[in-house]
């Protein structure tokens, strides 16, 4: 069994979609990347226990924890 299979599954949501991992620290923009979103147009963002959100920068390695609750932020688009 490797090192890696023997981390608990932990679960969590991204724009309310499931997902699990057994890595609990990831940077943001794989997360993006894992529900989809381009990291170069979107950010991502925690729903906090008290209802307050935090973006968190693309590079950011973040913490996951079971439960946590992502959601995906379109970025400002530029005008030419």
């Amino acid at each position: 069994m490797s090192e890696n299979e023997k981390r608990k599954l932990i679960h969590f949501t991204i724009d309310g979609k499931e997902y699990t991992t057994r890595d609990d620290h990831q940077e943001a923009a794989s997360l993006l990347r894992l529900a989809g979103v381009d990291p170069s147009q979107y950010d991502l963002a925690r729903k906090k226990k008290d209802g307050e959100t935090k973006t968190i920068n693309d590079g950011k390695v973040v913490e996951i924890n079971d439960g946590d609750a992502f959601f995906t932020v379109r970025q400002n688009a530029t005008v030419g």
